[in-house]
């Protein structure tokens, strides 16, 4: 197989993999995430490694739509009190100090959601709301998820990205903020 062969496959087997996860997420389950998100003034937000990156877009992203978002690890982060948010992402569900933070943010009254590929290990089952991304992670995948040709836990850490982008524009239009509205608070001293 010649390098554009390889190409055309690797690209297309990937896109397959992520229009079947698409296909397999749970509307009611997406919904209820959403309003979570629309019924709270302040949400903190947590990820490690590569699915931290994409956590971190969304809490970028939310700021843009007009939310208080803080990021766990900042040291300007405010403490958290009850009526706030906390999304953790964790996809194996095995991810001990975040499982720590979510204890915590459950002791400070938050209400917690912990976003997944394997909602029966420990760190989801103390949330009070678990968002299952059907997609292959690293370190234990749930049976309901998309396999993957990729390494470790690609398929997860590349969705949650598009999946975060397809909430906020969502949430755009719920809470009818436009564009140009999230562009006025994008960093202007770039």
């Amino acid at each position: 197989m010649d390098l554009e062969e390889k190409y055309k496959s690797l690209y297309g087997t990937i896109m397959r993999e992520h229009l079947e996860v698409f296909k397999r997420q749970d509307i009611k389950e997406l919904g209820t995430f959403l309003e979570l998100i629309k019924n709270s003034k302040r949400i903190f937000l947590m990820g490690v490694g590569r699915e931290g990156i994409s956590t971190r877009g969304f809490a970028m992203r939310l700021m843009h739509l007009g939310k208080e978002a803080h990021w766990i690890w900042d040291d300007t982060t405010p403490g958290m009190h009850e009526g706030d948010l906390f999304i953790a992402t964790n996809g194996s569900g095995k991810i001990g100090h975040i499982t720590y933070v979510v204890e915590q943010a459950k002791k400070a009254g938050a209400k917690v959601a912990v976003v997944t590929g394997s909602p029966h290990q420990t760190c989801p089952k103390l949330a009070d709301f678990t968002l299952f991304v059907p997609a292959a992670v690293f370190n234990g995948t749930d049976e309901r998820a998309v396999p993957s040709v990729q390494p470790m836990g690609n398929l997860f850490e590349q969705h949650l990205y598009m999946l975060f982008d397809i909430i906020i524009m969502m949430l755009e239009d719920e809470l009818q903020v436009s564009n140009t509205e999230m562009e006025g608070r994008h960093r202007n001293i770039e």
